[in-house]
């Protein structure tokens, strides 16, 4: 497989895994088919239109309406399969699904934007995090949910770390761009699954270290 092909087939997968993700996380609210349809093409489409935004280029899915049919797909199956799980099962589900959709994202933006020479070298960093997280912020504002960033759980750190270990080793290594492509993947899948699995969290001493009694007589 040709380094543009695998490019297409992680973009294929990540926007089956966000489309997924976006109807698991709306199941709660007994959403109907069509909101499910429009929840998960928004969440699929939603980063990677954001990073072609700013990077003043076409937007992706203008090109090639197969992005809009999988996720529209992606989210058929996953409203079906919702009616035959447990509400444990889904929110394990869609947790996992979106691990992998960040990790597939962030890496593919951050190459485009690459390619592009574009802000060279945080602009991959910025956009990779953006396009990752984009899809999963719109999906929590539309269902009325927390969004990421207000959560203490492990969500964006593990994706600029992916975004960091990507530019750095394929400047290292330029030849070995769909190794180095894989390894930042998995580095930000496993990072991700290892605090959903664990329950990671960001720390956050300095906001709730306890006040000292000498302090607060001052």
């Amino acid at each position: 497989m040709t380094v543009e092909g695998l490019q297409y087939a992680v973009g294929m997968a990540g926007t089956v895994a966000f489309a997924a993700t976006a109807v698991a996380a709306v199941a709660p609210k007994r959403i109907d088919l069509f909101g499910a349809l429009v929840m998960g093409v928004i969440t699929a489409i939603g980063g990677g239109t954001v990073r072609d935004l700013i990077l003043g280029v076409p937007v992706f899915w203008s090109e090639d309406l197969n992005y809009i049919w999988v996720a529209l797909a992606a989210s058929l199956l996953a409203f079906i399969a919702n009616k035959r799980m447990t509400g444990r099962q889904v929110y394990r589900a869609m947790l996992y699904l979106d691990a992998a959709g960040v990790a597939l994202f962030a890496i593919q933006a951050a190459q485009k934007t690459m390619d592009l020479s574009f802000a060279q070298p945080l602009g991959p960093i910025l956009l990779g995090v953006i396009t990752a997280i984009g899809g999963g912020l719109l999906r929590d504002v539309l269902a009325g949910n927390d969004t990421l960033l207000m959560r203490k759980e492990l969500y964006a750190v593990p994706v600029t770390l992916g975004c960091i270990t990507y530019v750095i080793l394929l400047a290292m290594f330029p030849a070995a761009g769909l190794t180095v492509g894989v390894l930042s993947m998995l580095l930000i899948f496993c990072l991700r699954a290892a605090a959903i699995h664990w329950h990671l969290y960001v720390p956050d001493t300095l906001l709730t270290r306890p006040v000292d009694s000498k302090e607060s007589k001052k």
